[in-house]
């Protein structure tokens, strides 16, 4: 069932992740920003009661721009804790708010989804074996192709940073093996959708797996034995797209470095990395705390802050809150700018 959105605004739901990491703390910091795009429908999906005591806990460490949460539309769930098993009762928690809000955001049409960070471990502790919110949202969609793309708006430069990885959570040793041809077309047709809703004939770079893209053979044969031909056979179906690669790993982002602070400098609209590392490395070296994590895809728009649950400073005020900043800002650039638009 589609709710319509009578007042015209832009719905974002938040899921606030792993309560006891710096989630609920980093989304009362953000919700208070100057940078957070006004006329936005903001929902949370988690536990009121936690809610309000991270913002009595907050504001008695002296922090003063928070988001008063009762002022805020909650989505509230409140799930029984156990005190003997604190980690999978946190885990189960937020993999129930995640599942709540992906619920809220397919109801409401041209709406978006912001999810906190959550701790992998204790969800497997509450008995949700997934390896991460990526692939929840895929079941839960009913969708099979999906891309885990990483994005950064520059504050420098205004140029959209874009990394897109070919495989995610899984082993280094395993990448080799889940590599296929089938699988690099599924991820460059994502990547030309998701670029197409702000330029019309992107520049893509695709990285190779082995160190300076094998070099012929001497270094790894995956870029000899399949790779080159994948590239060229899809390139050939989709000639609005000027495709370079596969290129040396090492310097593959190296035009990526200029363009965040020059702007001058020759752009690209985007490199694919290989594997989790190959991408996340140079995305987060050169992003800082402006790396997004993006769900691309799905029938709608989902963001994520590029860091983990911060379980270490829980709780002490110190929490950065930019990276969710730039997430809800990205959701809703993107929903906003999207060929998704009406489709949910």
């Amino acid at each position: 069932m589609n709710i319509q959105n009578t007042n015209k605004k832009l719905k974002v739901v938040l899921s606030v992740g792993d309560e006891s990491g710096i989630g609920p703390e980093i989304i009362l910091k953000a919700l208070c920003s100057p940078e957070i795009p006004k006329n936005i429908d903001f929902t949370l999906v988690g536990s009121k009661k936690n809610l309000l005591i991270t913002y009595e806990q907050l504001r008695s460490l002296g922090l003063e721009n928070l988001a008063n949460p009762k002022y805020l539309t909650i989505e509230d769930l409140e799930i029984s804790q156990s005190d003997n098993e604190p980690k999978s009762s946190y885990g189960d928690s937020s993999f129930q708010y995640l599942i709540k809000a992906i619920e809220i955001v397919k109801q409401y049409p041209n709406s978006a989804l912001v999810t906190g960070p959550i701790c992998k471990k204790s969800w497997s502790l509450a008995g949700h074996y997934f390896s991460g919110q990526t692939e929840v949202l895929a079941k839960f969609c009913g969708v099979k192709n999906v891309g885990m793309l990483f994005t950064a708006k520059s504050p420098i430069t205004g140029w959209r940073f874009n990394t897109l990885l070919a495989t995610t959570h899984i082993p280094l040793c395993e990448v080799p093996k889940q590599l296929t041809t089938e699988l690099i077309h599924s991820k460059l047709d994502l990547f030309k959708v998701f670029c197409n809703t702000y330029i019309d004939k992107p520049t893509l770079k695709v990285a190779g797996l082995n160190p300076h893209a094998g070099e012929e053979g001497i270094l790894g044969h995956e870029e000899k034995d399949w790779l080159n031909d994948a590239l060229a056979r899809w390139n050939r179906k989709n000639r609005d797209i000027k495709l370079l690669g596969p290129l040396s790993p090492d310097s593959c982002w190296n035009s990526s470095v200029k363009a965040w602070s020059d702007k001058n400098a020759e752009k690209h609209d985007g490199i694919l990395a290989m594997y989790h590392d190959q991408g996340l490395i140079p995305m987060k070296v050169i992003a800082l705390n402006y790396s997004v994590n993006t769900t691309i895809g799905l029938p709608f728009i989902r963001t994520s802050p590029d860091h983990g649950t911060g379980f270490d400073i829980a709780g002490k005020g110190i929490a950065q809150s930019q990276s969710m900043i730039e997430a809800i800002k990205a959701a809703v650039e993107i929903t906003r700018n999207s060929r998704l638009l009406n489709t949910h």
